[in-house]
């Protein structure tokens, strides 16, 4: 039997393709900013907000699988899974109270343990969707063995809810680290980047590096001996209360991004944030403004003008990946990297197979679609 809930979904999807009036995804909210527009109430556009439909469905610790609707907050998913001794490996941005966890998967944003454990799409085992037609379909399931639709439950990450709603998700847990401890050094980024990539080659629980104004911060995770000894062998001055140091890297909460986007996650400069994923080998560039580097070099943020799409994307590519605008008032230089033309042909092919009306939240991706 459908769940009521659901059941309302499928109608308001099914008059906004027989009007042809698109639907707004949203969920908590939090991640608004992200994307090629915002999620505003604008005139022929109805809002489609998703927390209504939450709730842990189910969740065995010993089976590492936890399933929960879309409505339902992280810091709920969180709570539950740490009680039972566990987490959501690739530490998901909250950048607010009322984070979701379908936000969190049509975002497919990772935090800090990214290069370490796992992108969001890695912990995907299965997803309940509703389409632009209005059906309800399961992909994966709800077991780590079960891998049916994965590669379909996958897409959905990072969607930005282009394809459908993302009703329920289940999830792969990781155990909760034994130890864990964060020292910083005093180096140059260009010495970090070295640092973290040598160290990342040997067997140190390294689970997440940080560089920014000339300090590196590198947090190791693991067995209580393991940690001890890469303690003795990389040194470093201790970090007290390193968890509130890297949720602040997480959430942007942290005094490089509050520079310009303000301690309640508002916008209060012009001056864009960009969000670069390159090799994490690649050396340290000016780019005209301030710099913090993550994943092991692999992610740089840059607090840039307007006038440096370009350059930025340009030198990205070169680096063997690509730049994003991922904070902005002037989003006309387009939130994500153009795509090729294969990939644009894919990109096309799988909106028409999803959403083949177009409803769901048009242009937030791509303007072109």
């Amino acid at each position: 039997m459908s769940d009521p809930i659901l059941a309302e979904w499928q109608g308001r999807i099914r008059r906004a393709v027989a009007s042809g009036r698109p639907l707004v995804i949203r969920g908590g909210g939090t991640k608004d900013f992200y994307g090629a527009c915002t999620v505003d109430s604008t005139a022929g556009v109805d809002r489609l907000v998703t927390t209504t439909y939450a709730g842990i469905v189910d969740y065995d610790p010993t089976e590492l699988v936890i399933t929960a609707r879309a409505g339902t907050t992280l810091a709920e998913v969180e709570r539950t899974m740490r009680d039972a001794g566990q987490m959501l490996g690739f530490e998901p941005p909250h950048f607010g109270a009322g984070a979701t966890l379908g936000g969190a998967i049509a975002t497919g944003l990772s935090g800090p343990r990214r290069p370490y454990a796992g992108a969001a799409r890695d912990f995907v085992l299965g997803v309940r969707v509703i389409d632009g037609r209005g059906d309800d379909l399961t992909f994966g399931g709800r077991v780590m063995k079960n891998v049916a639709g994965f590669d379909v439950a996958r897409l959905m990450t990072g969607a930005l809810g282009t394809l459908g709603i993302v009703a329920e998700v289940s999830l792969k847990c990781l155990p909760l680290p034994r130890a864990t401890a964060t020292r910083m050094f005093d180096c140059g980024a260009d010495e970090a980047i070295r640092w973290v990539n040598e160290w990342g080659g040997k067997p140190l629980p390294l689970s997440a590096t940080c560089w920014h104004g000339g300090r590196l911060a590198v947090r190791l995770s693991g067995a209580e001996p393991a940690v001890a000894a890469a303690i003795g062998r990389l040194g470093g001055a201790p970090l007290d209360a390193d968890d509130t140091f890297w949720n602040a890297v997480r959430d942007q909460t942290h005094p490089f991004f509050t520079a310009r986007i303000g301690a309640t996650g508002s916008e209060i400069s012009s001056r864009a944030l960009w969000r670069l994923s390159v090799r994490s080998t690649a050396p340290f560039s000016d780019m005209g403004g301030d710099q913090l580097v993550e994943w092991g070099g692999a992610l740089r943020w840059v607090v840039g003008e307007r006038s440096e799409p370009a350059k930025l994307r340009a030198w990205a590519q070169a680096h063997g990946g690509h730049a994003t605008l991922f904070r902005g008032f002037d989003k006309s230089a387009a939130a994500f990297q153009p795509l090729s033309a294969p990939l644009e042909s894919i990109h096309r092919r799988l909106k028409a197979s999803f959403d083949p009306a177009g409803v769901f939240n048009r242009g937030r991706l791509y303007a072109a679609f």
